[in-house]
């Protein structure tokens, strides 16, 4: 079934939604849907509604909610990823690949060895493309949210909002404990609510492995070979999925 995401709204079965732009001209020209046919629009609050075609005009299709349904291809896990600013576009793959994965949000962190150190007007200009491509991915997904990806912030900033989440792992370059364990020890504890710490291109400062342990992250590895920085929380998104039956 055709689905499309219109943000921001749920409603209830009998009530009328109204699409208009790019998604209206698809429905009526590329899909050469009819009055009649059902499609599903997705609100991005976790929800799908089930809708039937009331309307077909210039531009404009009406819907009328048929039936509302949890998003299944929501995970069980609110996984929030903490990255470590890298350099280029390497953002632009994680953002895509993780939201793929499952991942809830995503926050750009300036560390001490990020190479890429863009000032505020340059950051705020990636950051509107950024939640774009955010968009995006979740539409070609299939997700029932749409991720954030928050404006960057400073290691200092994020371990004082490390607080909010009820366990915390940090990758560490330098080792840690298998990440299989970590996951036993969290599923064990019922935390559902996951932040993960990935560092930058040349990883962790010393003083802010230390901080991250200090504040109670579970230090964990990724294996024996060192990841580049784009590919170690895909890495970690995917093994942890598996891990908490959420790729089955």
């Amino acid at each position: 079934m055709p689905r499309f995401f219109i943000e921001n709204i749920e409603k209830q079965p009998g009530e009328c939604i109204t699409v208009t732009g790019q998604d209206a001209v698809h429905i009526s020209k590329s899909l050469r849907m009819k009055a009649g046919e059902s499609l599903t629009v997705c609100g991005g609050l976790g929800c799908d509604m089930l809708c039937e075609i009331t309307g077909i005009y210039d531009n404009t299709v009406e819907l009328k909610v048929t039936e509302i349904q949890a998003t299944e291809s929501e995970p069980s896990v609110k996984i929030t990823l903490y990255q470590g600013l890298p350099k280029g576009d390497k953002l632009e793959l994680i953002i895509e690949k993780t939201i793929e994965l499952g991942v809830c949000e995503i926050v750009p962190v300036l560390m001490q060895r990020s190479v890429s150190r863009p000032d505020a007007k340059s950051a705020a200009k990636k950051h509107e493309r950024y939640q774009k491509q955010a968009v995006s991915a979740a539409k070609q997904c299939g997700r029932g949210i749409i991720p954030v990806v928050s404006p960057m912030i400073t290691f200092s900033e994020m371990l004082f909002g490390l607080k909010k989440h009820q366990t915390v792992i940090f990758f560490y370059e330098c080792g840690g404990e298998p990440l299989s364990a970590v996951v036993e020890k969290i599923k064990d504890s019922g935390a559902t609510d996951i932040a993960i710490v990935i560092g930058p291109e040349g990883g962790f400062d010393p003083s802010e492995a230390a901080s991250l342990q200090g504040a109670g992250a579970f230090t964990a590895t990724l294996g024996k070979r060192i990841l580049r920085t784009e590919t170690a929380p895909i890495a970690a998104m995917a093994a942890i999925m598996y891990a908490t039956g959420n790729m089955d």
